[in-house]
């Protein structure tokens, strides 16, 4: 018997389709095989999106060092120098963590497949990491003795730290961008059709948690690299994320609805919110600080929104199907 709610359509059977018992069919409704799902959800758990957002931070957080090392505002280098390391080890911690066991990440390093977004991003990783590691030691060269064994290393570590500061940076615009892709190359609905987006949003949200770091860090007379940052990451992660909410049709929907819906929301909010915060605030202190501490809040919410997003178009089959059907039948009307 169908279910009450069920809407049903009343026909006779009987000889002649006169008389008979009277049937109820329910209407055409879609679903899957027996309600489960099509593709297999991520197996992936919050530590992933909690990587997502801190390797963005670790790439943002580099750049900024560098443009406090090649403007001579040392603050800014210092403040980027030593949030990138912590933010790139706690970024490999959450990795591992998810891989269940540090061997694996060893394993990755076996082979280099180009094609591969997984063991690029391994490979950008071992590359990213020594440099920003090198950066953030060099600030700690004045606190080391000036005369005995400590001497030449105090001497030689300035110097060090701007080669490698700088090799960080060159780095970090595909740490910032690889997860992006290596979303968009899953089987997921809502990631995948967001090829476009997807590094762009992540971009600008590392370009914004960047500048977030600054903004925090700095005094007001240093952070006009912070501000000019904050303003670029914003745009590229609004434009980004309003064009993933609007361009995708059906797969638009996951991150609209729900928790993901919800956490996008409150991302552009705070990321707006920071934005202001960052040119109005050029004389106040606090208000920078409120500004990057709002923008490191919304580059976390969109990372995410994004995660809990494609998640939920794994779910449900019909975000797996109705596409599918879509593009059979747009292609079956061109031929």
């Amino acid at each position: 018997m169908p279910p009450r709610d069920v809407p049903s359509v009343a026909r006779r059977r009987g000889r002649g389709g006169r008389g008979g018992e009277e049937l109820r069919v329910p209407e055409a409704e879609f679903t899957s095989y027996y309600g489960r799902p099509i593709l297999k959800a991520p197996v992936w758990r919050w530590d992933i999106a909690a990587y997502l957002f801190t390797g963005g931070l670790a790439a943002g957080s580099s750049l900024l060092a560098a443009g406090g090392q090649l403007t001579g505002r040392p603050a800014l280098r210092r403040a980027g120098r030593v949030t990138a390391l912590g933010a790139v080890t706690a970024s490999a911690y959450f990795l591992v963590n998810d891989l269940g066991r540090p061997a694996r990440f060893h394993h990755m390093l076996r082979v280099a497949k180009p094609t591969s977004p997984m063991s690029v991003g391994t490979w950008i990783l071992t590359a990213y990491g020594p440099a920003a590691g090198l950066a953030a030691v060099a600030e700690a060269a004045p606190l080391l003795p000036g005369r005995g064994v400590f001497s030449p290393v105090r001497r030689l570590l300035p110097p060090a730290g701007q080669v490698a500061g700088l090799a960080a940076a060159a780095v970090a615009p595909a740490l910032a961008t690889y997860t992006g892709v290596l979303l968009a190359g899953t089987a997921v609905p809502s990631w995948h059709e967001a090829y476009p987006e997807l590094p762009t949003i992540f971009a600008g949200s590392a370009l914004a948690s960047g500048a977030g770091v600054g903004l925090l860090a700095a005094p007001c007379a240093q952070a006009g690299p912070a501000r000019r940052m904050a303003v670029a990451g914003a745009a590229l992660e609004l434009w980004g994320a309003h064009s993933v909410e609007t361009r995708l049709g059906l797969l638009s929907e996951p991150y609209r609805l729900g928790r993901a819906g919800r956490l996008l929301r409150a991302g552009r909010l705070l990321t707006a919110a920071g934005v202001v915060g960052a040119l109005a605030g050029r004389r106040s202190r606090v208000v920078s600080a409120l500004s990057g501490t709002a923008l490191l809040a919304a580059s976390v919410a969109t990372r995410f929104g994004i995660f809990h997003g494609g998640v939920a178009s794994a779910r449900d089959p019909k975000y797996t199907v109705l596409p599918q059907r879509e593009r059979i039948r747009r292609r079956s009307e061109q031929v």
